[in-house]
């Protein structure tokens, strides 16, 4: 009898040091299927892991430097001690950061079935829709000591109207969450932008600061096609 007893308390030992179950990760978007992007509610930092106690890696903020309300794409999704936590990806320095956020610091989740695709090397966009081509036009691109960032990113936010007649950067600019790690022609210095050109004619090639160039006709056609949210790829 005293050894079983010993052995049930060894192994309660034993039990208790042991490690808990890692908490299950849902992923929520999908290049190419459904993606899913939420506006910031709260000014809520985001953590390394899923914890409040985790390392802070980034800020969220309500506004964009443009005044739009910010967003975020959710990647994934886990519950932890009940509490639900999204990784999002987020548009700091360096490009890449992701971090993890409560629930309760975005808006509902929104859908999007689109997805940008940025070529540097043939110097071409391409949008696809639910997998299918349902644009594409020729771009310009960073010059090589002002190159475009490559990586994976998402559209912050629209601006139409952007321009006025004969405008630099067209009629209208899409804000990435992308910054250039050296110069950028994008007002506020860092951001990286997609947007239209008063100077169509140097288009295809190496041509800006790190934003992307179309022609005015292409930005607008675009525009009608592509949501904010849209997750953003550069090759």
């Amino acid at each position: 009898m005293l050894g079983r007893t010993a052995g049930l308390a060894a192994a309660l030992v034993i039990a208790a040091a042991a490690p808990a179950h890692a908490a299950k990760i849902e992923r929520v978007s999908r290049l190419g299927k459904t993606s899913y992007f939420a506006f910031v509610e709260k000014a809520a930092p985001a953590r390394a892991t899923p914890k409040a106690s985790a390392r802070t890696v980034a800020n969220l903020t309500r506004k964009s430097p443009e005044r739009t309300d910010d967003l975020v794409l959710v990647l994934d999704r886990t519950t932890v001690e009940g509490k639900v936590w999204l990784r999002v990806r987020l548009p700091v320095r360096p490009n890449g950061t992701t971090g993890w956020v409560p629930r309760d610091a975005l808006s509902e989740l929104q859908p999007v079935g689109t997805w940008l695709r940025v070529s540097t090397k043939t110097f071409r966009a391409t949008l696809l829709k639910n997998g299918k081509r349902v644009f594409s036009a020729p771009i310009g691109v960073g010059q090589p000591q002002w190159p475009t960032p490559k990586g994976q990113f998402y559209i912050r936010a629209k601006l139409s109207g952007y321009g006025g007649a004969g405008s630099f950067y067209g009629p209208l600019a899409f804000l990435t969450s992308a910054t250039s790690p050296t110069l950028t022609d994008w007002p506020g210095g860092g951001m990286v932008g997609v947007h239209g050109t008063s100077l169509p004619g140097l288009i295809p090639g190496k041509i800006s600061h790190g934003c992307v160039r179309m022609k005015n006709a292409d930005v607008l056609k675009l525009a009608k096609l592509m949501p904010i949210g849209t997750p953003l790829t550069v090759t």
